[in-house]
């Protein structure tokens, strides 16, 4: 791949993760084609549990902003932060490395998890949205199981 799809993806990448900062769900699916990829690390008997909507399938523009909108509705404002701590760009493909903190509205808990988020950006869009987190980190949150220990 050339420099150019590297800078492009990067530049994408980087506005994308802006756009969450800024917690503006219409602004972030703007980003992703009308047809996106969507994949999530959390066991499936798991997907869209009452605690965790947001945690499903996706793969529309339209649900990459419900996505965000449900985070937003299930977390408790203020109490948020994500530390990036890399972003690797190969072409096309970018890898961005962290933590988020946050706290579960409906239990109280503050959380950490880390994540690896695999996107892949074609003609200035995100078509893929791979995310693996520590899932087991978000359903103690919202499940209010006492979190183990290092935690």
């Amino acid at each position: 791949m050339s420099d150019e799809a590297g800078t492009r993806t990067r530049q994408v990448v980087q506005e994308l993760l802006g756009r969450i900062g800024a917690g503006d769900p219409d602004g972030i699916a703007e980003l992703y084609a009308e047809k996106v990829d969507w994949g999530l690390d959390w066991p499936e008997a798991e997907h869209g549990r009452a605690a965790t909507p947001w945690i499903r399938h996706r793969s529309t523009r339209a649900d990459a902003a419900a996505n965000y909108r449900e985070i937003a509705e299930h977390h408790v404002p203020g109490s948020v932060g994500t530390e990036i701590e890399r972003i690797l760009v190969d072409g096309n493909d970018a890898v961005v490395i962290g933590e988020i903190r946050q706290t579960a509205r409906s239990t109280g808990r503050a959380y950490r998890a880390r994540f690896a988020l695999h996107l892949t950006v074609e003609n200035g869009l995100v078509v893929r949205n791979h995310i693996y987190e520590d899932s087991l980190a978000v359903a103690q949150a919202f499940d209010g199981v006492a979190e183990g220990p290092g935690d």
